[in-house]
């Protein structure tokens, strides 16, 4: 069945041509990932599809009856809302029937209005969506319904978009980078949640392990020209590398490109490892795998950067932590020559402020960080890059540098630079402000690069970038001859790149593991199963149904054993709240008594109610 169908667009601006005449169709249970350089049209092409912008010839045909949701880069949130307001303010007829229901809750003395909602529940089967749903909401770490948007993170608003869409469960879903601001154990989570869903998905997207996992086909927007292929990523590499060889044999830079990222792919194990009787022949077996990767790289581009002396950068037992929450404690390590190193960890664990104790940023607790007298470090930050107004792309990267040097006295100059990472000649002398978000980045990552740094610390490089880009950006970093740090949630850039990891676990706890993220999954998949994750929603204390077919109550016990069970949640979340509020250090001196002193009724409250609650439970046979 055909949801949508795209007849013959173009779209220019000014003399510029984004694409022209271009034609696809969307089918049910497509995965479809679309692939283009960045600045060539995919924001175009995906407001297009939504129908917030219009093509100057063709036409986009949806099916009448086919219900379609779009997430975009920037959230449509209402601030006023909160969580919970923004998940209900849907037109979805079982999410109303929720609402009304927890409304009921709230008036037990209506009695009538209770039975009614509780008839609607039944009727629409609206128990196990609301366990459903509660499951999306706690795996996207949005647990906290009361919360307000206009207070929430830009990544919290992101991931609260992606929870009301998959919540909805829309006929035809178009992402643009859902895997932006989750951390891993989220993607891998959305990944399977794609994987298995029948789900029809539009996506664009940078992470490669995502694509290879998750659609059954790519289409291409290259040159201003459509290429589809029926496929995962591998495939796509595959024919590809066929396709660019049969149009220009010539093109030997492009096509080397392909056969070496798809002969890395080949090699990637096809499944994850069974378990394993003895962990520690694993990890000796990924320790020296880890070593010997980096051998098997060709040097394209020999950097000479100035020459590290026998000091590095060394870390004696730094600690730091922000009230309560501990980030670093007593934490040791002496870099080496060459040491290639990836982070990850949750959100929230630290992975940033190490950094940033690294470059001396903010400053250690206790403990001290020394740096060689050789050391030159480059710090890519997620901040980004703040260009002069009216200055050219050539100019930005000028003021850092005209060239970097390399050996046998040949040089890169800041051109050559810029054409490495896909700014041409033309490009170039283009404003700054012409540049889309992808552009800005990579012209960002040149201005680190040309500084020649010896110590190079990436934080979140490949946010944004177009996997051509990504494939220039590992290229470069394949030939760096310096320290690398890299914090990514992009799997597959921190498999090419890295040796070994930093695992942050929160509260201070780092572990060193010596291989990429594919060696880690392997050798925590060959773990004894781990105890199972709790779940947000205890099944005994929140399944509505189970409650309400309970035998033992009466019909107000019953509506008292709901109420109970709602004021607990919305006592205990304003417990977190002002919990959090003294671990910030965001309650001015004035305010510690009075608020102490609430945080304490909370807890008497929450202690009186749970009392009550387990008093009806014991009615319950």
């Amino acid at each position: 069945m055909n949801y949508l169908t795209v007849e013959n667009i173009s779209k220019s601006f000014g003399e510029r041509t984004l694409f022209d005449n271009i034609s696809f169709g969307i089918n049910k249970d497509q995965k479809i990932a679309f692939i283009a350089k960045n600045g060539s049209g995919k924001t175009t092409i995906m407001n297009i599809l939504n129908g917030n912008d219009e093509p100057d010839t063709g036409k986009v045909v949806v099916r009448k009856e086919i219900k379609m949701a779009f997430l975009s880069q920037v959230p449509q949130l209402q601030d006023e809302l909160t969580i919970e307001e923004s998940i209900f303010a849907s037109d979805n007829e079982v999410l109303k029937v929720i609402e009304q229901y927890e409304k009921a809750l709230e008036n037990p003395e209506d009695e009538e209005a209770y039975q009614r909602a509780f008839d609607q529940m039944d009727q629409h089967n609206a128990w196990d969506f609301e366990t459903q749903f509660k499951q999306i909401l706690f795996k996207l770490k949005l647990e906290d319904f009361k919360l307000k948007v206009k207070s929430l993170s830009g990544g919290q608003k992101k991931r609260l978009s992606l929870a009301i869409i998959l919540i909805n469960r829309p006929d035809l879903l178009i992402l643009d980078e859902p895997t932006n601001h989750l951390d891993l154990e989220m993607i891998e989570w959305l990944e399977s949640y794609f994987a298995k869903e029948p789900i029809t998905l539009f996506m664009v997207t940078h992470d490669r392990f995502f694509l290879e996992r998750v659609c059954n086909e790519i289409i291409e927007l290259d040159n201003g020209k459509l290429y589809q292929y029926k496929g995962n990523y591998s495939y796509y590499l595959e024919k590809k590398e066929q396709r660019i060889a049969s149009e220009n044999a010539s093109v030997d830079k492009a096509q080397n490109l392909f056969v070496k990222e798809l002969d890395w792919m080949r090699r990637q194990p096809k499944a994850r490892t069974t378990k394993s009787k003895s962990r520690q022949d694993d990890f000796y077996v990924i320790k020296e795998k880890a070593q010997s990767r980096r051998r098997e790289n060709v040097v394209e581009l020999e950097i000479n950067m100035e020459r590290m002396g026998s000091k590095i950068i060394e870390l004696h037992k730094i600690s730091k932590k922000f009230k309560d929450r501990v980030i670093l404690d007593n934490f040791s390590f002496d870099f080496q020559r060459g040491e290639r190193i990836g982070i990850i960890g949750k959100n929230g664990t630290g992975k940033s402020t190490f950094l940033n104790l690294i470059t001396g940023t903010i400053p250690v607790d206790s403990g001290k960080v020394v740096t060689g007298d050789t050391i030159k470090v480059g710090y890519y930050t997620q901040s980004g890059i703040n260009p002069k107004p009216m200055q050219k792309v050539i100019d930005v990267i000028k003021e850092y540098g005209e060239y970097i040097p390399l050996m046998k006295g040949r040089t890169i100059s800041a051109g050559q630079l810029l054409e490495r990472f896909l700014f041409d000649r033309k490009k170039q002398h283009d404003f700054v402000e012409k540049l889309s978000g992808g552009e800005l980045k990579r012209l960002y990552l040149c201005t680190v690069l040309i500084q020649n740094p010896n110590f190079l610390i990436l934080d979140e490089p490949t946010n944004d970038l177009d996997i051509v880009t990504l494939n220039v950006l590992e290229n470069f970093l394949l030939d760096y001859p310096g320290c690398l740090i890299v914090v990514s949630h992009d799997r597959y850039f921190m498999d090419k790149i890295v040796d070994h990891l930093f695992v942050f676990r929160g509260n201070g706890v780092i572990e060193d593991f010596p291989g990429n993220y594919s060696d880690f999954r392997a050798y925590e998949d060959s773990a004894e199963p781990a105890k199972k994750e709790l779940s947000s929603v205890n099944t005994e204390k929140n399944s509505w149904k189970k409650q309400n077919e309970t035998a033992g109550l009466t019909f107000n016990e019953q509506k008292e054993f709901q109420k109970i069970e709602k004021e607990i949640k919305d006592l205990e979340w304003e417990k977190k709240k002002i919990e959090d509020l003294f671990s910030e250090g965001k309650v001015a001196d004035a305010e510690i008594e009075s608020k102490a002193n609430e945080l304490q009724q909370i807890i008497l409250k929450i202690e009186t109610k749970e009392e009550r609650w387990f008093e009806l439970s014991a009615k319950i046979e």
